[in-house]
Protein backbone atom coordinates (compact mmCIF):
# COMPACT_ATOMS: atom_id res chain seq x y z
CA UNK A 1 0.00 0.00 0.00
CA UNK A 2 1.32 3.47 -0.67
CA UNK A 3 2.35 6.15 1.65
CA UNK A 4 -0.36 8.29 0.49
CA UNK A 5 -3.31 5.93 0.34
CA UNK A 6 -1.89 4.97 3.74
CA UNK A 7 -2.36 8.80 4.63
CA UNK A 8 -5.88 8.90 3.78
CA UNK A 9 -7.08 5.83 5.00
CA UNK A 10 -5.58 7.28 8.40
CA UNK A 11 -7.01 10.25 8.23
CA UNK A 12 -10.28 8.70 8.03
CA UNK A 13 -10.24 6.43 10.71
CA UNK A 14 -9.27 9.71 12.76
CA UNK A 15 -12.07 11.21 11.67
CA UNK A 16 -14.15 8.22 12.93
CA UNK A 17 -14.79 6.89 9.54
CA UNK A 18 -15.11 3.43 8.64
CA UNK A 19 -14.42 4.21 5.21
CA UNK A 20 -11.97 1.68 2.90
CA UNK A 21 -11.11 3.04 -0.09
CA UNK A 22 -12.08 1.24 -3.66
CA UNK A 23 -9.33 0.56 -6.45
CA UNK A 24 -11.10 1.28 -9.41
CA UNK A 25 -8.49 1.44 -11.95
CA UNK A 26 -6.72 4.47 -13.23
CA UNK A 27 -8.51 7.15 -14.10
CA UNK A 28 -7.38 10.72 -15.73
CA UNK A 29 -10.65 12.62 -15.62
CA UNK A 30 -13.55 12.63 -13.73
CA UNK A 31 -16.03 11.36 -16.32
CA UNK A 32 -13.46 8.12 -16.13
CA UNK A 33 -13.60 7.81 -12.68
CA UNK A 34 -17.06 8.56 -12.47
CA UNK A 35 -17.61 5.43 -14.71
CA UNK A 36 -15.78 2.89 -13.26
CA UNK A 37 -17.31 3.75 -9.67
CA UNK A 38 -20.81 3.82 -11.31
CA UNK A 39 -21.78 6.87 -10.16
CA UNK A 40 -22.86 10.54 -11.83
CA UNK A 41 -19.89 12.34 -12.80
CA UNK A 42 -20.67 15.25 -10.33
CA UNK A 43 -20.71 12.83 -7.42
CA UNK A 44 -16.82 12.96 -7.88
CA UNK A 45 -15.44 15.66 -5.68
CA UNK A 46 -12.41 16.98 -7.52
CA UNK A 47 -9.32 18.02 -5.51
CA UNK A 48 -8.20 21.11 -7.31
CA UNK A 49 -4.75 23.04 -6.41
CA UNK A 50 -3.57 26.57 -7.04
CA UNK A 51 -1.02 28.60 -5.70
CA UNK A 52 -1.48 31.48 -3.91
CA UNK A 53 0.54 34.45 -5.22
CA UNK A 54 0.63 36.36 -2.02
CA UNK A 55 1.25 33.90 0.07
CA UNK A 56 2.98 31.16 -1.92
CA UNK A 57 0.55 28.48 -0.34
CA UNK A 58 -1.55 26.14 -2.22
CA UNK A 59 -5.24 26.59 -1.87
CA UNK A 60 -7.38 23.67 -2.44
CA UNK A 61 -11.15 23.75 -3.82
CA UNK A 62 -13.23 20.55 -3.90
CA UNK A 63 -15.13 20.45 -6.45
CA UNK A 64 -17.86 18.68 -8.56
CA UNK A 65 -16.52 16.65 -11.37
CA UNK A 66 -18.73 18.38 -13.98
CA UNK A 67 -17.71 21.96 -12.59
CA UNK A 68 -14.98 23.99 -13.48
CA UNK A 69 -12.96 26.37 -11.01
CA UNK A 70 -13.86 30.05 -12.39
CA UNK A 71 -10.22 31.44 -11.15
CA UNK A 72 -12.01 34.89 -10.24
CA UNK A 73 -14.48 33.80 -7.96
CA UNK A 74 -11.64 31.45 -6.51
CA UNK A 75 -9.19 33.95 -5.87
CA UNK A 76 -12.17 36.35 -4.16
CA UNK A 77 -12.86 33.32 -1.83
CA UNK A 78 -9.11 32.74 -1.19
CA UNK A 79 -8.53 36.31 -0.58
CA UNK A 80 -5.44 36.57 -3.13
CA UNK A 81 -4.53 36.42 -6.57
CA UNK A 82 -4.45 32.27 -7.62
CA UNK A 83 -1.82 31.05 -9.82
CA UNK A 84 -0.87 27.44 -10.82
CA UNK A 85 0.52 25.23 -8.39
CA UNK A 86 3.32 23.40 -9.83
CA UNK A 87 3.99 19.96 -9.05
CA UNK A 88 6.48 20.16 -6.39
CA UNK A 89 3.87 22.80 -4.47
CA UNK A 90 1.23 20.18 -4.58
CA UNK A 91 3.43 17.50 -3.57
CA UNK A 92 5.59 19.60 -0.97
CA UNK A 93 2.29 20.59 0.96
CA UNK A 94 0.06 18.14 0.26
CA UNK A 95 2.24 14.81 0.22
CA UNK A 96 0.06 13.71 -3.06
CA UNK A 97 0.89 13.29 -6.55
CA UNK A 98 -1.37 15.06 -9.23
CA UNK A 99 -3.84 12.93 -10.20
CA UNK A 100 -3.95 11.69 -6.46
CA UNK A 101 -4.67 14.61 -4.11
CA UNK A 102 -6.92 13.69 -1.93
CA UNK A 103 -9.42 16.26 -0.12
CA UNK A 104 -7.84 14.37 3.30
CA UNK A 105 -4.86 13.09 4.67
CA UNK A 106 -2.44 16.31 3.58
CA UNK A 107 0.91 16.84 5.06
CA UNK A 108 0.08 20.42 5.16
CA UNK A 109 -3.68 20.96 5.18
CA UNK A 110 -4.25 23.63 2.68
CA UNK A 111 -7.22 25.92 2.69
CA UNK A 112 -9.78 24.88 1.31
CA UNK A 113 -12.60 25.26 -0.12
CA UNK A 114 -15.73 23.10 -1.07
CA UNK A 115 -18.16 23.45 -3.94
CA UNK A 116 -22.07 23.62 -2.68
CA UNK A 117 -23.10 21.18 -5.80
CA UNK A 118 -21.69 18.38 -3.83
CA UNK A 119 -24.14 19.04 -1.23
CA UNK A 120 -27.09 17.51 -3.92
CA UNK A 121 -25.95 14.13 -3.46
CA UNK A 122 -25.81 11.45 -0.64
CA UNK A 123 -22.25 10.05 -1.57
CA UNK A 124 -19.33 11.76 -3.09
CA UNK A 125 -16.43 10.16 -4.52
CA UNK A 126 -12.79 11.58 -3.64
CA UNK A 127 -8.90 10.63 -4.68
CA UNK A 128 -7.46 8.52 -1.69
CA UNK A 129 -4.33 9.20 -2.70
CA UNK A 130 -3.87 7.76 -5.63
CA UNK A 131 -5.37 8.09 -9.28
CA UNK A 132 -6.61 4.48 -9.00
CA UNK A 133 -8.57 5.09 -5.70
CA UNK A 134 -11.27 6.76 -4.75
CA UNK A 135 -13.66 6.65 -1.84
CA UNK A 136 -17.45 7.27 -1.24
CA UNK A 137 -18.43 9.60 1.62
CA UNK A 138 -21.60 12.00 2.34
CA UNK A 139 -20.38 15.38 1.30
CA UNK A 140 -21.38 16.81 4.55
CA UNK A 141 -18.66 15.08 6.36
CA UNK A 142 -16.43 15.11 3.12
CA UNK A 143 -16.68 19.30 3.96
CA UNK A 144 -16.21 18.54 7.88
CA UNK A 145 -13.19 16.43 8.28
CA UNK A 146 -11.36 18.61 4.69
CA UNK A 147 -12.01 21.63 7.08
CA UNK A 148 -13.35 23.39 3.91
CA UNK A 149 -15.43 26.31 3.77
CA UNK A 150 -18.66 26.23 1.18
CA UNK A 151 -18.21 28.92 -1.61
CA UNK A 152 -19.45 29.09 -4.77
CA UNK A 153 -16.09 29.29 -7.02
CA UNK A 154 -17.23 27.74 -10.21
CA UNK A 155 -18.10 28.63 -13.64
Amino acid sequence: MSKSLKRVKNALVEAGCEIEPREIGQATTAQMAADLVGCAIDQIAKSIIFRGEMSGEAVLFVTAGGNQVNADRAATLAGEPLGKADAGLIRAQTGFAIGGVSPVGHLTPPRAFFDPRLLDFETVWAAAGTPRHLFGISPDLLMRISGALSGKFTA
